[in-house]
């Protein structure tokens, strides 16, 4: 049996961090077998992390490729450039990933879904999980299309959502559409019923569209701010309408340029418990700053930030735990940004029917993160823990 003290657990609301100290007990395999909140009590054979905190790995609820490889545009010759990207991503500290597919055509997701079938074949204890995929889109606005080919977006129907996913239903985790387009319901109600989550963007919903959409099946907001309506003081939209209350989950890009750091800033005060930090990353996730062929258009790296020939942007190239380590900064809280990057998307694709603590109970601490902040530079950093 091993013993640590003086363990803290991502909080969210840094006062709840404050308090919020634990130890753990472990079997001799360093399987995590329990955790409770620590007494004065201390053993000389106790442990002690002096305040570090413990997490899972990240998990990326919006990932769109990386080393070239791009979800949307699978094939089965690129499996092992798609293993590689795998590896990659766990030496980033990624345990899980939602491939995310943007609008295109029903047989390019089809090839994209039994190409990710094959490879799940593939994956080891010590390589990136493929979990369900993310589609984002078809059913999109637009004209809040963003990166997307508008010749992929199409009008929300049952029929149209049967013809993508048959043969797939459960292995899709997340749909993101917009809920104000005729047909939507049709097609939220459906995934409910697939427990499919279903998140809102790329689309032009105002505060009370968006309030009905939450109401009826919606639980999240992608990428929020990009491609929707932002925070007016007359038009709160659908940022204000979710941070309105404490169910919806607002993904984040946290690069500091999809949103500025201020902003992130007031977004942590208004919704403290609902931010989920995902990458955005795209085909050049890995390859550092160039021009790339993406889909069938040019696309600019420069310092991580993906640029379209029109200046739009699309995507980023930021590793995840990066983007947590600089949210760390801007809100001055680091307990709440490791929160936001490995148990919040957690709680998104339970559903919200897991705690915190079960996301520990029965895994090997070799498998999780320890996070340090250093007192002189304030900066976060994270290691294997051990």
């Amino acid at each position: 049996m091993r013993k640590i003290i003086n363990i803290k657990l991502p909080q969210p609301d840094k006062s709840e961090d404050e308090n919020n100290v634990f130890s753990l007990v472990l079997d001799e395999h360093g399987i995590i077998l329990s955790i409770d909140k620590s007494s004065n009590r201390k053993s000389i054979y106790d442990e002690d992390w002096c305040g570090d905190w413990l997490s899972p790995r990240a998990i990326d609820l919006q990932i769109n490729g990386g080393l070239g490889v791009s979800f949307t545009d699978l094939t089965f010759n690129k499996i092992p450039k798609l293993l590689t990207l795998l590896d990659r991503l766990w030496l980033d500290g990624v345990e899980g990933i939602c491939p995310t597919f943007v609008s295109c055509s029903s047989d390019q997701f089809q090839l994209g879904m039994k190409v990710l079938k094959e490879t799940k074949k593939h994956i080891s204890s010590n390589r990136c999980r493929l979990l369900g995929a993310h589609m984002e889109g078809p059913f999109l606005c637009e004209s809040y299309s963003g990166a997307h080919d508008i010749e992929s977006i199409c009008k929300p129907s049952i029929s149209a959502l049967n013809k993508r996913i048959k043969g797939f239903e459960n292995d899709i985790a997340l749909m993101t559409l917009a809920p104000e387009l005729k047909g939507s319901f049709d097609v939220i109600s459906r995934l409910r019923e697939l427990n499919i989550v279903v998140s809102l963007g790329h689309s032009s919903a105002d505060f009370d569209s968006a309030m009905n959409a939450f109401n009826n099946g919606v639980t999240m907001v992608t990428h929020t701010f990009n491609a929707m309506k932002g925070l007016h003081h007359r038009a709160i939209g659908p940022i204000g309408a979710a941070s309105s209350r404490d169910d919806i989950f607002l993904g984040l890009i946290a690069d500091g340029v999809h949103v500025h750091a201020d902003m992130i800033r007031l977004l942590k005060i208004i919704a403290p418990k609902q931010i989920v930090l995902v990458s955005d990353a795209i085909s050049a996730y890995g390859l550092g700053d160039g021009s790339f062929n993406w889909d069938k258009r040019l696309i600019t790296v420069e310092n991580g930030l993906c640029i379209l020939p029109n200046e739009t942007i699309a995507g980023s190239t930021l590793p995840l735990l990066d983007a947590c380590k600089k949210i760390a900064n801007w809100i001055n809280d680091p307990s709440a940004a490791i929160w936001m990057a490995t148990i919040a998307p957690r709680m998104v694709l339970s559903q919200n029917k897991m705690t915190s603590e079960s996301f520990f109970i029965g895994k090997n601490i070799q498998s999780l993160l320890r996070w340090k902040m250093n007192s002189c530079n304030h900066q976060l950093s994270w290691q294997l823990a051990a």
